[in-house]
């Protein structure tokens, strides 16, 4: 069996650069017409723009906030063949001013799936690379929502789109019993009702009755992602509070990195091989404020996973737990065996 069934990890996730305009902006060179696209002014500190296409572009979500789905003609406008166009608003668009994009493939608008005892309008569903996206309107009560993967989720980010509520994440290094907050530097919290104190199965998510993630009447979204050998992981780890931190095994050279403390609180980190192309990878973004990026140098992307050398508190504390997510630039060894080179 081969290593991996993705070789070119940029068909399915890439980070695009780019400069504002002030004007209609067309983006291309992401190598595929995304489904999320998750928009940052790296310079200045405007909110983060989150827009998908079964929602439908001009919609976006906010991950720093707890506000609803705004509607607005002059921020994503289009899902192009191989890119985006951003409109006017300034948060996607201002002239002159810089801007990053993390773009996924699923499967367009997506079709309703019955797999659960909620019935989605749509689920998108890439199941190569393990994502998907879920547009449900929720019942108050416990039930299961089709996630359309064949394989079992290990992260779950959700969000109640017409009302202010946190974004509830589920990822399989804590319990079901336990969730964590994108919109906040808070720290784990216990919530057996966010998702039924139950784990994702190969066909469904469940969900409980929180107003987070199924409240009664509510649409909600939730983008599933499940680990691909060779282009995705999504785990934990401890921290040794030492320069000489942990290293995390992914089994291919990160492009992206998300991760955050989940014993204590400490802010969600972003960090990819575009803004850093070259180690250390020493500037990051924050879902959970609006600032504009920092510099901290305390990562290295390897040709087999991240490695930790900072002995902050909100990155490496010394028996202090983080989750993250990740996604490949390369496999450490192709679907032929041949292993890939480090920087």
């Amino acid at each position: 069996m081969a290593y991996t069934a993705i070789d070119d990890a940029g068909s399915y996730f890439n980070t695009k650069l780019y400069t504002g305009t002030g004007a209609s902006n067309a983006q291309t060179g992401v190598g595929f017409q995304p489904d999320f696209t998750w928009i940052k002014n790296i310079d200045a500190a405007d909110f983060h723009v989150l827009t998908d296409a079964v929602r439908g572009v001009t919609d976006y979500l906010v991950s720093n906030d707890t506000d609803a789905e705004t509607t607005n003609a002059e921020s994503l406008k289009t899902f192009d063949s191989d890119g985006f166009t951003v409109g006017t608003m300034n948060e996607v668009n201002t002239n002159t001013e810089a801007f990053v994009a993390w773009n996924w493939k699923a499967n367009g608008a997506g079709s309703a799936n019955t797999d659960g005892s909620i019935s989605t309008a749509a689920t998108s569903a890439n199941t190569t690379a393990g994502f998907s996206i879920c547009q449900y309107t929720g019942t108050g009560a416990n039930g299961t929502v089709g996630h359309g993967l064949g394989v079992a989720p290990k992260m779950i980010i959700f969000k109640n789109t017409n009302t202010v509520t946190n974004w509830d994440v589920y990822h399989g290094s804590l319990a079901n019993t336990e969730r964590i907050y994108l919109d906040t530097n808070a720290a784990k919290n216990t919530a057996a009702h966010a998702f039924n104190s139950t784990s994702p199965t190969t066909s469904v998510f469940s969900v409980g009755t929180a107003d987070n993630t199924n409240r009664s009447s509510s649409p909600m979204i939730a983008y599933c992602f499940a680990e691909k050998q060779g282009y995705s992981k999504f785990g934990g780890y401890t921290g040794n509070g030492d320069v000489d931190g942990p290293f995390i095994y992914t089994g291919f050279r990160p492009a992206m990195v998300i991760a955050k403390r989940t014993d204590s609180s400490g802010y969600w980190r972003i960090r990819d091989n575009k803004r850093s192309p070259y180690n250390v990878i020493d500037v990051v973004l924050r879902p959970d404020t609006a600032e504009a990026e920092v510099t901290e140098d305390d990562h290295d992307f390897l040709s087999n996973g991240f490695k930790v050398r900072t002995t902050g508190p909100e990155n490496n504390a010394d028996g202090g737990t983080f989750l993250y997510m990740a996604f490949a630039e390369s496999p450490f060894v192709n679907s032929n065996g041949v292993p890939t080179n480090a920087r």
